[in-house]
């Protein structure tokens, strides 16, 4: 990785030194090369600013220096500096890739403007790739639960920790959690070879309920003219999530604690008992224990499935989690929708931290993509929303702050604390105050 923004290529001394001149006094970070050969080290993925270069050069020329460049890294912008009888060639090389030329001689302000153009185009690229790069790898834990709060923290821990066994786990959450997403995760670090089987227990009809999971034989009743495998049976080797299980009729809760007990599904209309080789996740909103004190679940299922507890915080548990989480959504948005990440203030995260979110991370997600798509209004206050305390917005900001840099500096504590002005052992402080993972 280089330690400036952008390379100039020039043979002639005094242009050289004219253009890094100009760019400085513009706080752009620029070094110079005599020669081509004297930077081809440049010609790598690994080199992130960009290329300013002289057609005319001892050696290898600007043209078979771009033609380098370009084979490398075919997104690196490379500006070619011309003489008046260069400008047929130059037009050529931007039909070959160059991203633009300016002609000799030329006012400082003109190179200035062409840099920052494409200083402003190579950092939306590498963004773009970080961002497919980050979708790429989704099927790892931290690239699907975004966050370093440490309850997000904690329970990406106690998923790697849970999902190789064969118990059954609950799903705690408020709506718009990611109580599927982590259902799927279990599933997916699981090693179980069978499908991951979705059953929302509070959109089915009850007449349909028994059915849809139990399954049924060929006129078992009245319309069922062919075998229907239920999603029990379906889920063999694999998991069944049962999703808003509080919704469940209670004659079917009777029904599953025997699957859950004994491994066996008996379909509608049939006599054979089926092994079933299934974990059960089940997800709900509701305290089942409270429910199961007022009469409507049973006591017995909820002691069945309360063997392991996954408890998913709110999104304004974990405030400092939403800069980051915000800005995922807006680029994945962007990617989906053809269009360039808008940039996102400063101050439209700290008012995005101050929201109550009570549609948590759905409400938070829908939001990012209006947000992409140009529809900037913030979102308003609901009724449910409570006013967050002075103290506890700051704090959430702080540590949002202090862990962004921590992932800039790659954990690295000193470089952090400098570039956050604070002393070395102030940052050690915060950090274990807010339980941040470096």
């Amino acid at each position: 990785m280089s330690n400036f923004d952008v390379a100039v290529i020039e043979d002639d001394e005094a242009v050289l030194h004219g253009c890094l001149q100009a760019l400085d006094l513009e706080g752009i970070n620029a070094t110079g090369f005599a020669s081509a050969e004297k930077a081809l080290w440049l010609t790598t993925r690994a080199f992130e600013g960009v290329v300013v270069t002289d057609i005319r050069l001892p050696g290898i020329d600007g043209m078979a220096y771009l033609r380098q460049l370009k084979s490398i890294d075919s997104d690196l912008p490379v500006v070619l500096i011309t003489g008046h009888g260069d400008v047929a060639t130059a037009v050529q090389a931007m039909h070959d890739g160059a991203y633009d030329f300016i002609q000799k001689p030329f006012p400082p302000q003109q190179l200035i403007d062409v840099v920052q153009r494409a200083l402003e185009k190579r950092r939306l690229t590498l963004e773009v790739r970080r961002l497919r790069r980050q979708l790429a790898s989704v099927n790892t834990l931290e690239g699907r639960i975004i966050g370093r709060s440490g309850a997000i923290t904690a329970l990406r821990q106690l998923i790697e920790h849970v999902a190789p066994t064969p118990t059954d786990v609950m799903i705690f959450g408020e709506t718009g959690t990611g109580k599927e997403l982590v259902a799927r995760c279990l599933h997916d670090l699981s090693g179980r070879t069978g499908p991951f089987v979705a059953l929302n227990c509070g959109g089915l009809p009850e007449t349909l309920f028994e059915s849809e999971i139990f399954g049924h034989e060929s006129g078992a009743f009245s319309g069922a003219t062919k075998q229907r495998i239920g999603k029990i049976e379906y889920a063999h080797k694999g998991t069944l999530f049962l999703d808003e299980i509080e919704s469940m009729p209670m004659a079917m809760q009777v029904k599953l604690l025997r699957v859950l007990q004994e491994r066996v599904v008996e379909r509608l209309g049939a006599n054979k008992l089926i092994p079933v080789d299934i974990r059960v996740i089940a997800a709900t909103k509701a305290d089942l224990g409270v429910l199961a004190r007022e009469g409507s679940f049973r006591a017995d299922l909820h002691f069945r499935l309360n063997v392991v507890t996954l408890d998913l915080p709110s999104l304004r548990a974990r405030r400092e989690d939403v800069p980051m989480l915000f800005t995922q959504f807006v680029h994945e948005a962007a990617l989906r929708l053809g269009r360039e990440a808008p940039e996102i203030p400063e101050p439209v995260l700290r008012e995005l931290m101050a929201h109550g979110w009570p549609g948590n991370v759905r409400e938070l997600r829908n939001h990012a993509e209006r947000f992409a798509l140009g529809l900037r209004a913030m979102p308003g206050q609901s009724p449910a929303d409570k006013p967050v305390p002075l103290p506890q917005a700051v704090e959430a900001f702080e540590r949002s702050l202090i862990a962004e840099e921590l992932l800039r500096q790659e954990g690295n504590m000193s470089r952090a604390a400098e570039a956050l002005q604070i002393a070395k052992t102030t940052l050690f402080d915060k950090v274990r105050k807010y339980n941040i993972v470096p």
